[in-house]
């Protein structure tokens, strides 16, 4: 009996991680610019793994192997530490290499007119500034460049 509710335990934490590392692949695939993308592959590594993870080490608690439990859990915590730096230095990096947020005002982009960004400049998708008009990164109060 107790052995039956484990296994629906762990069926359902592993589908429902599982549903969350589709949604989030498609979300990657689909979603129109990097800052959207990376709320897609941040859900991902959250959820979709955490749950996946979360039903290994149910199952592996169930089983007997409580030193498999603990490295799972470990590795889960390495996830949830290294998973938000990450998505920051993507998105730091990002931003320094000229890419805007897409926005509402973007949406003319869906709609085939290729090569109107923003403010009808032409410079695509990642609204980034032509070369001769960009500007170099702003100094900090140190003398550092945004690096």
């Amino acid at each position: 009996m107790m052995g039956d509710i484990v296994t629906v335990v762990v069926w359902l934490l592993l589908l429902s991680g599982g549903f969350f590392m589709v949604t989030g692949s498609l979300g990657m695939v689909r979603l129109p610019d990097v800052f959207t993308r990376m709320h897609a592959a941040g859900m991902v590594d959250t959820m979709g793994a955490g749950l996946t993870l979360a039903g290994l080490c149910v199952y592996s608690l169930h089983d007997g192997t409580g030193l498999v439990a603990v490295r799972l859990v470990l590795v889960l915590g390495f996830l949830w530490f290294t998973s938000p730096i990450a998505t920051h230095a993507v998105a730091k990096a990002a931003l320094s290499g000229g890419t805007t947020p897409y926005t509402v005002g973007d949406a003319r982009l869906r709609a085939g007119q290729a090569g109107a960004g923003p403010d009808g400049a032409g410079e695509g998708r990642t609204g980034a500034a032509p070369d001769s008009t960009r500007k170099a990164p702003a100094e900090d109060e140190r003398g550092r460049g945004d690096r």
